[in-house]
């Protein structure tokens, strides 16, 4: 594998955090990878300081919406190595989404290649604290100086990485949301595109103000039928069997949510991925039936859902405890990624 051309900063900008109260995505890591498509094809990356970028306000992406993004996580593992969680996986529905988007898709050896590279120039970033990771963001958009509306020519992949400390959510209440829509099928929902999530700020602006955390987005067409949560997959226990929405062109198919369905079938628990009816959750309330609901993903890999309004009513779950599913798989995809227990589905990939 080539070794990608380095500018190293001057000076690093690590003292100015306090890494004890880490902020989400406040603080940047001090170098980024940047490599540039153009003339037909990708060109040589390269890593550099962060800082801003000299780009043309006339460039496609901001006039037309080409741009596309992964969220995915760095541990230090028990023995001080470095993993990256899943990243074929990521790299794969990375290229689903370029695709979607009429994008050019991304050579393996760019992504993973400079992934690594990245994450070794600025290893002191990633904190060693129980919980805490190096969030790893990859990014591309159309760069284009032009006013037409066409498909760019011309794109900027960049990756970026920032210090993230254990994400701690509390149960999140949600409003079921019937009215707006996230996106429909044959539309761009699978694809992790920029757009998708502008288009959700306002409504789900109007559920917090209602007292909400976020919204749980409904089917475009009929709003009858469960896709996912604001940032999340969604999973329901009922009846002790796992149910989660199945996936389509409107769903983002999680990395995370792969991982806690694969576990929960290792478990021998019973799990249903299929078209969930809003009313049927709503019955399920009503007898009692549901006993977990939770949100997955990324960022909190399992967040307990507390509440969900339906038609204007409230519906409490109870909190997780011990015995709950959802504790016990983010527990045992814990203990994968520190290297406690054997990573039997070969996930971790370690950062030489």
């Amino acid at each position: 594998m080539a070794n990608y051309p380095v500018q190293k900063i001057t000076k690093s900008r690590i003292a100015e955090v306090d890494f004890s109260n880490l902020e989400f995505g406040k603080h940047i890591s001090d170098h980024m990878l940047v490599c540039v498509f153009e003339n037909g094809s990708w060109g040589q990356p390269s890593i550099v300081p962060f800082g801003d970028l000299s780009l043309s306000p006339a460039m496609l992406s901001l006039h037309y919406g080409q741009a596309i993004f992964e969220g995915m996580k760095a541990f230090r593992m028990n023995d001080g190595r470095i993993t990256i969680f899943r990243p074929d996986k990521h790299y794969l529905r990375l290229n689903r989404s370029l695709d979607r988007m009429c994008m050019p898709t991304l050579p393996k050896e760019i992504f993973l290649e400079g992934l690594s590279q990245l994450i070794r120039l600025d290893e002191q970033w990633l904190p060693g604290t129980h919980g805490s990771s190096l969030y790893l963001r990859p990014f591309s958009f159309a760069s284009e100086s032009r006013l037409g509306v066409k498909i760019s020519d011309k794109y900027h992949f960049i990756i970026l990485t920032s210090p993230a400390g254990s994400y701690q959510p509390k149960p999140y209440r949600l409003k079921v949301e019937k009215h707006y829509a996230r996106t429909v099928e044959g539309g761009t929902g699978f694809a992790k595109c920029a757009g998708n999530y502008g288009g959700a700020y306002y409504p789900t602006r109007m559920a917090v103000r209602e007292g909400y955390d976020q919204v749980l987005w409904t089917d475009g067409k009929e709003h009858q039928y469960i896709d996912e949560v604001g940032m999340m997959n969604v999973m329901f226990m009922i009846d002790g069997v796992l149910h989660t929405p199945q996936l389509n062109t409107a769903i983002l198919e999680g990395i995370t949510r792969d991982s806690i369905l694969t576990i929960a079938r290792d478990m021998g628990l019973k799990v249903e991925e299929r078209r969930i009816k809003v009313s049927e959750i709503e019955q399920a309330f009503k007898e009692n039936r549901i006993t977990e609901a939770f949100g997955v993903g990324t960022a909190a890999v399992v967040a307990p859902i507390a509440a969900i309004n339906i038609e204007g009513t409230d519906y409490t779950v109870q909190a997780p405890d011990s015995n709950s599913f959802q504790l016990k798989a983010k527990q045992l995809l814990h203990d994968m990624r520190m290297g406690v227990s054997h990573d039997k589905y070969g996930w971790n990939y370690i950062v030489g």
